[in-house]
């Protein structure tokens, strides 16, 4: 698929076929997370793989809103520092989330869905996943091919018209 195409078909996904990603297609993806700009080129991530379905299933419970992560067939976790210096908070924030995008494009390109979701219990992930105490779970990115129907570049889109959201030259 091309660059374009893999973006303009990149959706969230939380309904996943029972189908496992190869690991060389993970790879792919992990690999675009590692290769994702960074503030001051910090990379200021860590990321963590996990596809056994009895450990999504309990890593769904870290947030309310991340049931979809137990029916995926693997999902990324985001970790990073923890820092109370705001400007180095907001640029690790910013990182992520290029990460994120920049993983989640690169599945779309393999037909691979994702859906992403917050971390609210620390204390669970840590248990299940050996976060180490200086670090913190940000985000998990579910990942699995799409149950529903193939992903290809949108037609109908629910965004904002192009002329409300850009803006040349000044406001």
């Amino acid at each position: 698929m091309e660059t374009w195409d893999a973006i303009r078909a990149r959706r969230n996904v939380r309904s996943f076929a029972d189908r496992a990603i190869p690991d060389a297609e993970l790879d792919r993806i992990l690999e675009a997370g590692r290769r994702a700009p960074s503030a001051s080129n910090t990379q200021p991530w860590d990321f963590v793989l996990v596809t056994d379905k009895a450990d999504l299933g309990e890593l769904a419970l870290v947030w309310r809103g991340a049931g979809h992560i137990a029916h995926s067939a693997a999902t990324i976790v985001l970790v990073a520092p923890i820092t109370d210096e705001p400007r180095r908070a907001g640029l690790i924030e910013y990182d992520l989330g290029q990460a994120t995008l920049q993983m989640a494009v690169a599945a779309a390109d393999l037909g691979i869905g994702s859906g992403h979701a917050a971390i609210g219990d620390q204390d669970l992930l840590r248990r299940l996943l050996d976060i180490p105490s200086d670090r913190r779970g940000a985000y998990l990115l579910a990942l699995g091919y799409p149950a529903d129907r193939p992903l290809a570049p949108l037609t109908k889109i629910n965004r904002r018209p192009f002329k409300e959201v850009v803006h040349r030259g000044r406001w």
